[in-house]
């Protein structure tokens, strides 16, 4: 195995990036500490597809008998007009583009799990602890965490998220990064009393869509209420209730299963309200600091491929520390290559928006004309995608 110079690898954040790269840094050699602001991984969450170039990352991990064996495999999206009439409904394939079959679509936590696993023992992880401060002194970059503690190393990787803080102490304030693309949704659970399995139930108005997202039939269901807004509620983003007030006026319909979904969400402990947005930035590392994941590039909600192309950036930015002895080099060589791919996927977002949140009544009844005549629903975009970069090789690195 080839000894990188730079072996003492500080990543912040064990989401999906963070985990990910920390396997592929410890298989290289390297000497990796995950701090995350959490006390443990986080478990739960909406299915998220593993697709295309991604699906080969997690082959090369040896994940996919355990990421088949949690494959949800959801059968058909169906649509509802604004009073409840079925307009259609196609596989999920057809609108990503996927591959009937291959393609894995898998419980947030299971993936987030199978990630751990591997390296919980052979990586140093911090629960409970965060980044305070970064001090990058050209040969090191000195760390202080919100414990206290002060350490050294060689690296440091932002992995933690669209609202990533090491972002923010290292580029600066995410406004400057941050694309907001014109909607806001509300997650959360509720029972599972509408008989819905392995399918998901998408209503629709003008500019809004309340989702119904079922894997077993006993298991709780994922709603979802969507909805078009020219500018972020910035007024709402720290006031939990005035989010769900927020909500529940966005959605005061009647009809369908609209009244049960806004109660639920009212009720739910586990709402997670955000602006659906991207990151994009002109560079993603700065000295001996990079970024990865959503930290660097977050696709968004709309294009169903952040965890995707957040795996595959952790497989290339490892592959490159572990093949170059100048982090720089290293760093450049991983934005080179991965860069196309993540604005790829970035592209998705404008389409998913018009499949599952048309912005307007011509592009809704465009929409529903679409679902009688399957066939114009390809999904090409999407396929192009999510396949849309050959991984390199780096097994010479190990």
């Amino acid at each position: 195995m080839r000894r990188s110079t730079h072996r003492k690898v500080l990543i912040s954040g064990a989401s999906i990036a963070g985990p990910s790269l920390a396997y592929w840094l410890n298989r290289y050699g390297f000497e990796v500490t995950v701090v995350e602001k959490a006390s443990t991984i986080r478990s739960g969450g909406y299915p998220i597809d593993i697709r295309g170039t991604a699906r080969d990352v997690a082959d090369r991990m040896g994940l996919l008998p355990q990421l088949r064996a949690a494959h949800v495999d959801t059968q058909k999206t169906a649509f509802v007009d604004a009073d409840g009439t079925p307009v259609g409904s196609v596989r999920p394939e057809t609108i990503t583009g996927g591959a009937e079959g291959l393609d894995l679509e898998v419980p947030r936590g299971d993936l987030a799990d199978a990630l751990y696993a591997p390296v919980r023992d052979e990586v140093e992880f911090v629960f409970n602890d965060s980044i305070a401060t970064l001090d990058d002194r050209g040969d090191r970059v000195d760390v202080t965490f919100d414990s206290g503690a002060h350490r050294t190393f060689d690296l440091v990787i932002g992995a933690d998220g669209l609202h990533s803080h090491t972002r923010r102490l290292v580029f600066g304030p995410e406004e400057r990064f941050h694309r907001y693309l014109g909607h806001t949704f509300a997650g959360f659970t509720l029972p599972n009393d509408f008989g819905l399995a392995h399918e998901a139930v998408v209503w629709n108005a003008p500019g809004r869509a309340a989702v119904l997202y079922a894997h077993e039939p006993d298991d709780r269901v994922h709603g979802f209420l969507v909805s078009r807004r020219e500018e972020p509620p910035f007024s709402a983003f720290r006031d939990p209730q005035a989010q769900r007030d927020l909500v529940a006026a966005t959605f005061p319909e009647r009809t369908w299963h609209i009244p049960r979904l806004v109660a639920a969400m009212r009720d739910a402990d586990d709402l997670f309200f955000d602006v659906i947005s991207q990151i994009h930035m002109p560079t993603w590392a700065h000295g001996r600091v990079a970024l990865v994941g959503d930290a660097a590039h977050a696709t968004s909600f709309l294009s169903g491929q952040g965890s995707s192309v957040a795996l595959v950036g952790a497989y290339i930015l490892a592959g490159e520390l572990a093949t170059h002895t100048d982090h720089a080099d290293a760093f450049a060589a991983y934005e080179q290559t991965t860069r196309p791919f993540a604005e790829q996927n970035q592209a998705l977002a404008t389409s998913g928006a018009g499949v599952m949140v048309p912005g307007t009544r011509e592009a809704l009844d465009a929409r529903n004309k679409a679902l009688l005549d399957p066939a114009k629903l390809t999904g090409a975009e999407f396929h192009a995608a999510n396949t849309g970069l050959i991984l390199p090789d780096y097994r010479h690195a190990e």
